[in-house]
């Protein structure tokens, strides 16, 4: 997206994106930004010290730390014509949460968008994709659901009343879906995401007489730092690797996300679970190496986490 003054849809707006150190909530942070947006960038890695719980992924991805942060993606925001705010929250503590919203309400008077990205899965992947519900260990809904709807349904709590003030606002959540398909061989992700694609659709019925939209969004396979770590390569030569062909960049997502955020009839669209293909082609955007990758579709022994 430019960010010439013409083509700031979003200037003057103010965007939540909860888990925005890495991966997709950076993507999301970034377009909004691109956009002309302040985008308030929640998570609980910092420069200083990065979040706790991710030894084993870091282990089977041969990372030396966790890649990302709050402030370096704030800091994408700004240079992509945007405002980015670092702010520390650990989105599974109801009083940071709390705190949190407080604080943006108090300090920008308003908030247009929520994105719920903040994701707990990645603490307990153990690099099995597929395996029968009776040999994973519930460990996994402890991480996907307690880390991870939970914190979509918190964050939206407390942002619904900010919203609901001003008859405006957009609620987005990140998740999985491809028509109703079965991700077999992991019955926690896909319960997890199924549960916050009813929570979207939910909120939109009690958001909708408000004003107020609630949505989901499913990108395909990301090429997220730790895809890109387990397949030994980085974003400037994932090409080299066959596997990854029909992957799209966080950034894809962002875009999409950006564009419903620039909206103005969002309404109708709230309830839905839209793919970020399918928005690529009704929005006319790109991803960042120009081409419209297609809506994601499962094979087997695909798992786009």
């Amino acid at each position: 997206m430019a960010n010439s003054s013409s083509a700031l849809p979003l200037k003057d707006r103010v965007a939540i994106v909860t888990g925005a150190s890495r991966g997709g909530g950076r993507g999301i942070a970034i377009e909004l930004g691109a956009a002309g947006a302040t985008v308030i960038v929640t998570g609980r890695s910092t420069r200083r010290e990065p979040a706790p719980a991710y030894g084993r992924i870091l282990s089977l991805s041969g990372l030396p730390a966790v890649p990302g942060s709050i402030d370096e993606t704030a800091d994408e925001v700004g240079r992509a014509g945007g405002r980015g705010i670092a702010l520390s929250c650990d989105h599974t503590r109801e009083e940071e949460v709390a705190d949190l919203f407080a604080r943006v309400h108090r300090e920008h008077g308003r908030l247009d968008v929520l994105v719920n990205n903040a994701w707990g899965g990645h603490e307990t992947f153990d690099g099995v994709f597929d395996a029968p519900f009776w040999e994973r260990p519930m460990s996994h809904w402890d991480s996907m659901f307690d880390r991870g709807v939970r914190n979509h349904l918190l964050a939206s709590r407390h942002a619904a009343p900010i919203m609901v003030r001003q008859h405006r606002g957009l609620i987005v959540t990140t998740t999985f879906w491809d028509r109703d398909r079965y991700m077999r061989g992991n019955l926690f992700y896909d319960l997890a995401k199924a549960a916050m694609n009813r929570l979207a659709f939910g909120m939109a019925q009690e958001l909708r007489p408000h004003g107020v939209a609630s949505l989901a969004v499913s990108p395909g396979w990301m090429r997220t730092e730790f895809v890109l770590a387990g397949h030994h390569t980085d974003e400037a030569h994932w090409h080299e690797r066959p596997a990854l062909a029909r992957t799209e960049s966080p950034r894809y997502l962002g875009r999409a996300v950006a564009a419903l955020a620039a909206d103005p009839q969002v309404l109708g669209k709230s309830g839905a679970v839209l793919r970020v293909g399918d928005l690529a082609q009704a929005y006319g955007f790109t991803d960042v190496d120009g081409r419209q990758v297609p809506p994601f579709e499962l094979e087997t022994g695909d798992d786009p986490a």
